[in-house]
């Protein structure tokens, strides 16, 4: 492998002190914080939420399926690249990775909090340690910040912190606190961020779900790239693309497969009933052109993705490993691209496993080197 591969979608393990020391003072009592539970293991507490969240999947990559678990692990157990940048580096050469963009974990799930005041401490809080943290590598670490979403002007607000703290994007709630996306409201949050350059990312899991999922537990795991569906179809259909041409967005961790046939889908129902779009929408342009232009796509081993590559822009297309999650490649992303990646021109290859997302994070390649374990597959 002769380019640098970076994965467009790995997460950190939010530290014990993540909240408590960054949090505003006034909200310190509230902060989330790690409990040891001697039925469930070590468990983030979050106020305001029934349930804590279980650290048994957040890190279980690289683990055999039987002895993934929700409950009874301890924070310690965890990969300690998750929270310690010196750990992470190790991880990233155990598994041929230049560098990666960095989401969070708890954070992820905070999303669905209620209270958007409380959302909004605990993501400044998260902004100012995951800045931290990528700082020790900035040229390998690049960290997205979050934004609560309380309101347009407070989005744009976090904006700019986020840009002032160096961190490369923002991951956006999936339910903001005003009206939906596709609201003129929010014509000035794209702009800002089209001026300020920064990629804005819509995560799986962050979307409140209002409807149960019918079937077995596991169905539920099936279900949860709907969310990202819905925000893309709010953004496209909403005519969002149509007025901001320089608005680029990511739709991350909900694979990549299903796109040919959303391309369609989006199509079909425009040409038959664009008479449901909200008044006063009209697009120039088929759904299907303004998803190919304006939404990336992250994935780590779908490998209909791979194979479907032609079928949707692959210059939108970009490849994660999910470290440490228990989705996670790692460490056997090598094997799983010599294997799946295969299908794909070498053009689409690097485009996939490195271009594009460096055009899209303005990231320099000049400054990552190829980790041996890329270099021998």
């Amino acid at each position: 492998m002769s380019y640098p591969i970076i994965s467009a979608d790995s997460h950190i393990t939010e530290a014990p002190d993540t909240y408590l020391a960054y949090i505003d003072r006034a909200w310190r009592d509230k902060a989330p914080r790690i409990v040891a539970s001697e039925r469930h293991g070590d468990v983030f507490q979050i106020h305001g939420m029934d349930r804590p969240i279980h650290l048994g999947l957040v890190a279980a990559a690289g683990k055999p399926p039987e002895s993934i678990t929700v409950s009874g692990v301890k924070f310690s157990d965890l990969h300690r690249g998750g929270w310690d940048p010196d750990a992470r580096m190790a991880d990233q050469d155990r598994d041929g990775v230049a560098a990666e963009i960095i989401y969070p974990t708890v954070g992820m799930l905070l999303c669905n909090h209620p209270d958007y005041d409380y959302k909004t401490a605990c993501f400044d809080a998260y902004n100012r340690w995951i800045a931290a943290y990528c700082d020790r590598y900035p040229t390998r670490l690049l960290g997205c910040g979050q934004s609560a979403g309380r309101s347009p002007a407070e989005m744009i607000d976090d904006f700019r912190s986020i840009k002032a703290l160096g961190l490369r994007g923002v991951m956006m709630p999936g339910n903001p606190a005003q009206e939906d996306y596709d609201s003129r409201i929010y014509d000035p949050v794209w702009e800002a961020a089209i001026e300020l350059e920064l990629p804005l990312s819509f995560h799986i899991l962050t979307t409140r779900e209002n409807t149960p999922v019918r079937g077995p537990r596991i169905n539920s795991f099936l279900s949860i790239i709907r969310g990202n569906q819905d925000i893309m179809g709010t953004l496209i259909f909403g005519g969002v693309f149509q007025r901001h041409p320089g608005l680029r967005v990511v739709c991350v961790e909900a694979d990549a497969g299903w796109v040919p046939h959303y391309l369609y889908r989006m199509d079909h129902a425009y040409k038959r009933h664009r008479n449901w779009l909200a008044p006063g929408v009209e697009l120039a342009r088929l759904p299907s052109e303004y998803f190919s232009e304006h939404i990336y796509t992250t994935f780590q081993d779908d490998w209909v993705a791979f194979r479907s590559a032609d079928q949707m822009n692959w210059r939108r297309l970009m490849w994660a490993n999910d470290f440490p999650h228990s989705d996670s490649t790692w460490p056997w992303s090598q094997e799983m691209l010599a294997q799946q990646a295969s299908v794909l021109t070498p053009e689409q290859r690097q485009a996939i496993l490195c271009e594009n997302v460096a055009q899209l994070y303005r990231i320099d390649l000049s400054t990552l080197q190829v980790p041996a374990a890329a270099k021998a597959a």
